[in-house]
């Protein structure tokens, strides 16, 4: 029995060590916006006037360390955009920032850039190609990268 394709994934909900540099990246660098807030303990955020897609909290978490690199937990939390300008955007505001990338990848299916939030947690930033256009596997190769931000010269169609 498979499950019904209508399901998707509503939300993902992260322990930060401290909420309001948690903030400052989702919000202040990637563009969520805080939709609810529960003191200075946790803070709900999203795009495009959801509930939230993003849940921070500090409940267990509070000025804790990272989790050990090499130990079980969330790999990554994946954020996909609607095109390649809008995931180019993202990406320019995440260098302006100063955050490293750890990676940029062509799955075949969809580009991806990978990096840290400020707790270490993977953030992967991504685009799907349209479905007509994925391989029959996909697969990792380098990414464009130089590419990918000259999206941002070209013109609005």
């Amino acid at each position: 029995m498979s499950i019904d394709p209508r399901v998707d994934i509503g939300h993902v909900h992260l322990k930060v060590s401290d909420l309001e540099r948690a903030l400052g990246f989702y919000s202040g660098v990637l563009g969520f916006e805080v939709m609810h807030r529960y003191g200075e303990q946790a803070a709900f955020i999203a795009a495009g006037g959801y509930h939230h897609h993003i849940g921070l909290n500090t409940w267990e978490s509070k000025d804790a360390p990272p989790p050990p690199r090499y130990s079980t937990g969330l790999f990554h939390t994946a954020i996909r955009y609607p095109d390649r300008k809008t995931l180019a955007d993202a990406v320019r505001r995440v260098l302006d920032a100063g955050v490293p990338l750890s990676g940029a990848s062509d799955h075949g299916v969809s580009e991806a850039i990978y990096l840290n939030d400020p707790d270490g947690n993977g953030v992967e930033l991504y685009c799907d190609r349209p479905r007509d256009q994925w391989p029959d596997e996909m697969y990792t190769a380098p990414l464009d990268l130089g590419a990918l931000l000259a999206e941002l010269d070209e013109p609005e169609e």
